[in-house]
């Protein structure tokens, strides 16, 4: 898997949650922020006001898509002046994030124009959030007239068209087209990056072939035994120059970064899978189930097996 996927699949907890939501002005509803989480908002239909708690106002158009990787508090309005009288939206907001299961949400307002907006969140794994989630802005505006939307923008319309009419396989289609959507939101920000833009952190990173080579090669086989050498054998570069750019770009050493990575896709495999120890060992590259064991407590402050029972998934509640 590449750099892009793993971040979704491994950082992502629990079912994502989806609305598509019909409202008609005067309305305002606000969104509480949950640490932990991501959300976006697209507006399919009219336009509207993006209220964040420490910014100016954003106007948003048909077609825009916002996205808040860190779960900001934040409202969306027909006017900044409206006054707020719906309760505050939250990630237990049945009504708002169970609509696929059932029609769409309309909250009303006085016949006034109407705004559709498609939104929703996705719950992350705080304890091990990817440092590319971590680095980027409270608030990401991808606007309707910026170019290299085609596939983002099907995969919204195919995202609208299972919530506004849920039909067999909505549970299976809609989980899968959130993720295809995050991937697609971050894809088209950081291909928006400009070249030389930023010096360090993860765009520059994605923006740099020889070490985004050795990204992609720890993420391909993360068992395999890597030495700083033979990762900068993947980017091209003599080993001196690879690992300082690395680590100017990543913020940690390449060795570093490899245990971290070894030690998240160990601790997904103990909770999405029944494998026996010694063999998740392999899969990350120890050669004994003590060996890594003894990693794994060392990164988790708990023995694998714990983390296993403690992280076993819960069935949800029948409704």
């Amino acid at each position: 898997m590449d750099v892009l996927s793993d971040v979704v699949a491994v950082t992502r907890a629990g079912r994502p949650r989806s609305a598509h939501v019909r409202w008609h002005a005067p309305w305002g509803q606000e969104f509480a922020p949950v640490p932990g989480s991501a959300g976006f908002q697209m507006i399919l239909q009219g336009s509207c006001w993006l209220l964040p708690e420490n910014a100016e106002p954003v106007r948003l158009g048909a077609g825009d898509v916002v996205f808040l990787p860190h779960g900001s508090g934040h409202t969306l309005a027909d006017s900044p002046e409206t006054l707020l009288s719906a309760p505050v939206c939250g990630p237990d907001d049945h009504q708002m994030y169970d609509a696929y299961a059932s029609d769409s949400v309309d909250r009303s307002g006085d016949g006034g124009p109407v705004t559709v907006v498609l939104c929703g969140a996705y719950q992350l794994d705080p304890s091990r959030a990817h440092p590319l989630l971590l680095t980027l802005p409270d608030l990401i505006h991808l606007r309707a007239d910026a170019h290299g939307h085609a596939e983002l923008r099907s995969a919204v319309g195919l995202l609208a068209s299972e919530l506004e009419n849920p039909r067999l396989g909505a549970d299976a289609v809609v989980p899968a087209l959130l993720d295809t959507l995050l991937l697609y939101i971050l894809r088209v920000w950081f291909a928006e990056q400009p070249a030389g833009g930023a010096t360090t952190g993860w765009a520059a990173a994605l923006n740099d072939a020889q070490v985004t080579a050795a990204l992609q090669a720890i993420h391909r086989d993360p068992a395999a035994p890597w030495t700083v050498a033979k990762l900068a054998v993947e980017a091209g570069l003599s080993r001196a120059s690879f690992a300082r750019r690395f680590a100017s770009l990543i913020g940690q050493p390449p060795l570093g970064y490899l245990t971290w990575w070894r030690m998240t896709t160990a601790a997904r495999l103990l909770r999405t899978s029944d494998a026996p120890l010694r063999s998740i060992a392999a899969q990350v590259g120890y050669a004994s189930e003590f060996a890594f064991a003894h990693a794994f407590k060392r990164a988790y402050a708990t023995p694998p097996g714990a983390y296993r029972r403690n992280n076993a998934p819960r069935p949800s509640p029948r409704k």
